[in-house]
């Protein structure tokens, strides 16, 4: 179904964690993909609450292997505020990533 490691996402290994069901592999993209909405605006250093997305996106950006997103996330975990456009732009990444990857199943 995907590519294995190449891009902002380890499709390859959401397949394999998810046994190849394209059914789960769907519904599990699209809830990140709903959640990329809701967490964008919220990575701004005038969110009190940035430190938390942060986490939440790293924890979720792993579990679909986005490995570079959830990288970026420790760092501004981390370093701080400094880091949120790297979070901003490998969330626009994975996001890319998935819309090309479903638009292609």
């Amino acid at each position: 179904m995907g590519e294995s490691g190449a891009g902002a996402v380890d499709f390859g290994y959401l397949e394999r964690f998810m046994a190849g069901d394209r059914a789960v592999i769907g519904e599990v993209l699209g809830v990140f993909l709903e959640q990329a909405r809701i967490w964008a605006p919220r990575l701004s250093a005038e969110d009190p609450g940035w430190r938390e997305v942060v986490h939440t996106i790293k924890g979720a950006g792993r579990g679909i292997g986005a490995n570079a997103l959830g990288d970026v996330c420790a760092q501004a975990e981390a370093e701080g505020e400094v880091r949120l456009p790297d979070v901003r732009r490998a969330l626009t990444e994975a996001v890319a990533a998935i819309e090309a990857y479903r638009a292609a199943a």
